[in-house]
């Protein structure tokens, strides 16, 4: 997201004009959902998706058109088997396109969105259409989406009334802490950062604990398993995830944490080790509830072994917390 921002911010700024392709709404088996974005510039060039195919090649073509003159507007395509021919495509559903023109007075919402995407703040976008043409496009706060909670949620909303308002999460405020930087920690950091968390990573051996192990990290910190609060502050929107190399490592971080809510905990282990930290955990007066909120073994029962099918498992899980929250 911020990549493609910046590429428009930075077309613009250069005096052209581009064309942002948004998927508004999907259905069924669409390749892509809702806030699926590509651009399209003067050049013919394109950055981002809408799913490929067919549907992406007419979206560009589309695109290109606008550029030369055609009105912004609306484009359903119906991907279902019986309409094949339209577009060539036979996955099943529907997808929702908006074509919006980008020039020099949408600068200030694109740096917003750019600005927001560097903070730890609920912030959405807000898109109202009136016969194809942007009557509002911009950044909305948290405090501001309060007052309208109909619109702002954890997912994309799109309303068809007299207008078309659409209305869509651009971060969501929590990072997510990983306590152990081993296999499965570098394993996991790229997989949450591309779909959109943001990561921490804590260790307390000073040759892992190294931005260069972990590029996509917003953080890496080296400190004391036993002290985690001298480095960092756990927030209701934060996740942890705990897999340090021993027994003891997890009893002192969880210890900690189940003192502080958060939105997620997740302890790697087998059951056994599982069993005895729990054990430890009840002995030092931590609540049987706040001890059965832990996700452990963590991750979905994938049958996972590698740590990169490890770390799929635990992306999933916390992809589906992220999901039930509204």
């Amino acid at each position: 997201m911020k990549k493609l921002m910046n590429r428009i911010i930075s077309a613009i700024e250069n005096g052209e004009k581009v064309v942002l392709c948004t998927i508004l709404a999907s259905s069924g088996s669409a390749p892509r959902g809702a806030g699926s974005r590509m651009a399209v510039f003067e050049d013919g060039s394109t950055l981002g998706t809408v799913g490929g195919g067919a549907v992406e090649m007419h979206a560009a073509q589309d695109a290109v058109q606008v550029l030369k003159g055609k009105m912004p507007h609306i484009r359903a395509f119906s991907l279902a088997p019986e309409q094949v021919a339209s577009i060539g495509m036979i996955c099943g559903g529907n997808v929702t396109i908006y074509y919006q023109l980008l020039t020099q007075k949408d600068l200030v919402t694109l740096k917003a969105i750019v600005q927001a995407l560097n903070t730890d703040a609920d912030s959405w976008l807000y898109l109202k259409i009136n016969d194809g043409a942007v009557e509002h496009f911009q950044l909305v706060d948290a405090q501001t989406a309060k007052k309208e909670p109909e619109f702002y949620s954890s997912r994309a909303v799109l309303r068809q009334e007299e207008s078309v308002i659409y209305t869509e999460p651009i971060v969501r405020a929590g990072t997510v802490y990983i306590f152990g930087g081993g296999h499965v920690g570098q394993a996991l950091v790229p997989v949450l950062a591309n779909v959109g968390f943001r990561v921490a990573v804590y260790d307390n051996r000073d040759f892992l604990a190294d931005q260069a192990h972990f590029p996509q990290a917003d953080r890496v910190i080296l400190g004391d398993y036993r002290d985690i609060y001298s480095k960092v502050t756990l927030t209701e929107n934060d996740y942890v995830v705990i897999m340090t190399p021993g027994h003891q490592g997890d009893y002192e971080i969880l210890e900690q944490v189940l003192q502080t809510k958060t939105r997620y905990v997740g302890c790697i282990g087998s059951r056994h080790k599982i069993a005895r930290t729990q054990e430890r955990l009840r002995e030092a007066g931590i609540s049987e509830e706040a001890i059965q909120s832990v996700h452990a073994p963590i991750g979905l029962p994938i049958c996972a072994e590698t740590p990169a099918e490890i770390a799929i498992s635990i992306a999933a899980e916390m992809i589906q917390c992220r999901a039930e929250i509204r």
